[in-house]
């Protein structure tokens, strides 16, 4: 039986196409990876009446209904519309009941942050529905992480922006008992960034990365955060075939607007000089600013961007080549497990294998 359909608007619809003649997969956005339980309800409804009663979690915190024979598309847009209702996701230009207007610009993924972390040093899921307002529907292939401090639970430096909360850790020393409890566990836990000297705590301020472990671990409360809320903002990291990398440094101790006119000001860089010959219309921002250089994605996104005072900017950052090594040259470095005269690592001798006259 053969299928008469555009695969091209499912797909910018948020439908994935399957491997299964005639399914397709529902994508269900989620900013930020939270989501109320009458939505979750929902999910689980289309699911059982459309799907194949299974429901897939993403890897960037949404959901996707697998088994949705193509026939029933229209049926699941409309019964979509309380989901996307009720996660503030925008639907224009679509209207109610005909689903999500686009697929290319990513769920953007955000840890669960000060609202349930203690390690948090912002509201992750409150800062992940401001992007998404802001990006979507687009598009561009774009990937967005936050994490709410430095341990990043959201992996974001695989990601084109990977923001992390930060803190300005305050000092009182009135309320210092000497216990050093933060000196010792910046130490274990961070980056060794506090001393004592003459009896008390020292924080070195090139050195604090402002992850909040002395804040957390001070029994008198001598530490607390700052009022105001501080980012490092990591850029361009990937996976991918061609060249994964991790994303490298670009500010620290930035702002929220700043950060937010940034995002919004990549989209247009990427109007300016992606390649509309890419497959599926698809390009990794970081091969773009391999291709154009990084002054020129510099000069876009920091149009209109006024740093605090505390803002460091990494101006030329580096990702290690545009290349990852191809040579497979570990084949002539390495044994092949079938030529070693021991079993692996054990030490016992190979009963296939020759042994050697003592």
């Amino acid at each position: 039986m053969g299928y008469d359909c555009n695969v091209k608007k499912l797909k910018k619809n948020n439908f994935r196409q399957s491997k299964v003649r005639g399914e397709v997969a529902s994508r269900v956005r989620v900013p930020g990876g939270r989501i109320d339980a009458a939505s979750l309800a929902k999910v689980v409804e289309i699911a059982v009446k459309y799907g194949t009663g299974e429901v897939n979690l993403t890897n960037r915190q949404g959901f996707e209904i697998p088994g949705i024979p193509i026939e029933d598309v229209e049926e699941v847009n409309k019964a979509l519309q309380s989901i996307i209702d009720a996660s503030g996701v925008t639907q224009a230009p679509n209207k109610p009941g005909e689903g999500y207007p686009s697929s290319g610009t990513r769920n953007v993924v955000a840890c669960p942050g000060k609202s349930l972390c203690p390690f948090g040093c912002y509201d992750t899921k409150e800062l992940a529905a401001k992007i998404d307002k802001l990006i979507y529907p687009n598009d561009h292939h774009v990937k967005i992480a936050c994490t709410g401090c430095s341990n990043d639970c959201a992996h974001v430096r695989l990601n084109d922006f990977g923001i992390i909360g930060q803190t300005e850790p305050q000092y009182n020393p009135d309320r210092c008992i000497g216990c050093e409890q933060c000196v010792k566990y910046c130490s274990r836990r961070s980056v060794g960034a506090l001393s004592v000297v003459n009896g008390k705590i020292v924080r070195d301020t090139d050195k604090c990365i402002g992850c909040g472990v002395c804040v957390i671990y001070c029994p008198t409360r001598a530490w607390t955060r700052s009022k105001e809320h501080y980012f490092r903002v990591s850029l361009l990291g990937r996976t991918g075939k061609k060249n994964p990398r991790l994303g490298v440094d670009f500010l620290k101790w930035a702002d929220e607007e700043s950060i937010l006119r940034i995002i919004k000001n990549t989209y247009d860089y990427l109007d300016a000089y992606q390649d509309r010959g890419a497959v599926e219309n698809k390009e990794h921002i970081g091969y773009i600013v391999d291709r154009t250089g990084f002054e020129e994605f510099l000069k876009y996104i920091m149009r209109d961007v006024h740093f605090g005072p505390k803002t460091e900017m990494n101006g030329r950052p580096y990702w290690g080549g545009k290349r990852y090594d191809q040579t497979n040259e570990l084949r002539s470095s390495m044994y092949r497990f079938s030529d070693r005269p021991y079993d692996g690592y054990s030490g016992i001798p190979r009963e296939d294998q020759p042994q050697k006259k003592r």
